[in-house]
């Protein structure tokens, strides 16, 4: 059978592929990748970048498996042209991890023609927060790290609400946990910039640790910590193979940005480090995550829409999300939608990816307080790997979060009145995963009394787990109780549906049902020992 190979993206000296299959991640056997006709490397994952192309010119590229050798249909490709490029040097920019750097950096961005590349040879280059201009690439070449300034005030304060002569309408200019806030402006800034590439084998290191950014976090220091790279009403940004890591706060944050992609990319925060999510699209469309590495201390990715005051000014949802091929360790959770969530997600889909060790996987989170705009809907995961990992299928709608987190009205299990501050879950569809080494329990799901989960779907699910599990909780929310090798919790769902459920080790009941509408459960495939 014929590999079957999709581009995925070009620029002026990469271009970047995925091979469509069943696997997971990696691939079967490693994969040989020709260029016009000749061997160029290997790989293991379905998706890969090829690098050190020439700008305006053909290839055709083709992959072949080195075990079967069935090889895959051809792709040629045209590689974008650059109008210039300018090496960062040129422009004073030393390179030595000492010298500060910004001024060089940003004079190299502000001189770019558009259609440009900006390119950081081989290098340290010490900085302090660049802001992006439309229409350029920013490349880091092989041995090249950026790295953030350790002092924060070296670091520019970006307002949370800035006035608009024009609209009249405040405008939000930074965010911090779904509302406007001040906030350090990031590393890596884009306000308002659309068609930018940040490509490259380099590194951007936030230099983040417990001496500068991780120490006292709930305490506001002038102003909220600084992400990595933030992204502001952007619009067709890509983000390719480059490593970032060390982040402040969150790693990754695109903020009311259309079409978005992370490909190849690599995200590592320290497992201790807080709130180091990897990835949060927070009010974005059209975003794609696709073969991309996370190992954090927070979230791996977290897709967000913002607070209840938030939405009353700024309805934009996050909606039409697809995240695929994707290696998720060590995080809180692997997949997140919320808590955040008042505007809106809609339309994600997660597949053929592995989760690794993290204490959640497909997690949805939110609570009352979230608003009637806050809705979460067609949620889609499917061919999914699981090691190692908590408690894999998470569904709180009593996430203690906030000042007000631990009230009544949050924590209270009672029918309360609908009004305009109550959330609501439609639809969540899961099938084909396979987890091993579970912890805590097989899933544990707790809609709301007075606006129940629509529907949710399981199909082949089989939970493996560790005899030697320790207990811990399945969920944060008031009044849980830890938890060990147990089976799946539904609680306040309209419909259910279970089909081909498979438990091995399991300690507990298998399921507990409570407060369900409709039932649609094949006892007859369901299994446990």
């Amino acid at each position: 059978m014929m590999i079957k190979l999709n581009m995925i993206s070009v620029t002026s000296s990469t271009m970047s592929f995925e091979i469509e299959n069943k696997e997971c991640f990696y691939t079967k056997n490693k994969i040989d990748m020709y260029i016009n006709g000749v061997k160029s490397g290997e790989t293991g994952t379905n998706v890969f970048v090829i690098r050190n192309l020439k700008a305006d010119s053909q290839y055709t590229v083709y992959a072949e498996d080195s075990v079967s050798k069935e090889t895959s249909n051809e792709i040629t490709v045209m590689t974008k042209s650059d109008t210039m490029v300018i090496n960062i040097q040129d422009f004073g920019a030393m390179g030595d991890g000492v010298h500060a750097d910004t001024a060089s950096i940003q004079a190299a961005i502000a001189a770019c023609l558009p259609g440009g590349r900006v390119y950081f040879p081989e290098g340290t280059y010490l900085a302090s927060p660049l802001f992006l201009k439309s229409d350029i690439t920013i490349e880091l070449g092989k041995g090249a790290i950026l790295l953030g300034e350790k002092d924060r005030e070296k670091y520019p304060v970006l307002p949370g609400l800035v006035a608009s002569n024009i609209t009249g309408k405040d405008a939000y200019l930074a965010s911090w946990e779904g509302e406007a806030a001040d906030c350090f402006a990031s590393l890596i800034t884009g306000i308002h910039v659309k068609n930018v590439s940040i490509i490259g084998e380099g590194v951007i290191d936030g230099n983040a640790d417990y001496d500068n950014w991780w120490r006292d976090v709930k305490n506001k220091k002038v102003a909220w910590r600084p992400k990595t790279i933030f992204l502001n009403q952007c619009e067709n940004i890509l983000i390719e193979g480059i490593t970032i890591k060390n982040s402040p706060s969150w790693t990754l944050h695109p903020l009311m940005c259309q079409s978005i992609k992370l490909i190849g990319a690599v995200i590592e925060n320290p497992k201790d480090a807080p709130n180091t999510d990897g990835f949060d699209p927070e009010s974005c469309s059209k975003v794609w995550v696709l073969g991309t590495r996370f190992s954090v201390g927070d979230d791996c990715i977290a897709i967000k829409s913002g607070k209840f005051s938030t939405s009353r000014k700024y309805l934009v949802p996050s909606e039409d999300i697809y995240i695929r091929n994707c290696l998720m360790e060590f995080g809180h959770g692997a997949v997140v939608i919320g808590s955040e969530m008042s505007c809106g997600v809609r339309n994600v889909h997660v597949e053929r990816c592995v989760f690794n060790s993290t204490d959640r996987g497909i997690r949805i989170k939110t609570r009352r307080g979230r608003g009637a705009t806050g809705v979460i809907d067609e949620i889609h995961a499917s061919n999914i790997m699981m090691n190692r990992v908590k408690t894999p299928f998470t569904v709180n709608c009593f996430y203690f979060c906030d000042a007000d987190g631990k009230t009544e009205y949050v924590w209270s299990k009672e029918k309360l009145p609908v009004d305009d501050r109550t959330p609501y879950i439609g639809s969540i569809h899961i099938q084909d995963v396979s987890c091993t080494d579970t912890q805590v329990a097989a899933g544990f799901v707790y809609g709301l009394p007075e606006r129940k989960i629509e529907e949710l779907v399981l199909e082949h699910i089989h939970i493996h787990f560790d005899v030697s599990a320790e207990a811990d909780y399945p969920e944060m929310l008031s009044f849980v109780e830890p938890m060990c090798k147990e089976g799946f919790y539904f609680n306040n769902i309209k419909k259910l549906v279970l089909k081909d459920i498979r438990l091995e080790n399991s300690t507990g009941t298998p399921v507990i049902i409570q407060n369900i509408d409709r039932e649609e459960i094949l006892w007859g495939e369901m299994s446990w020992t």
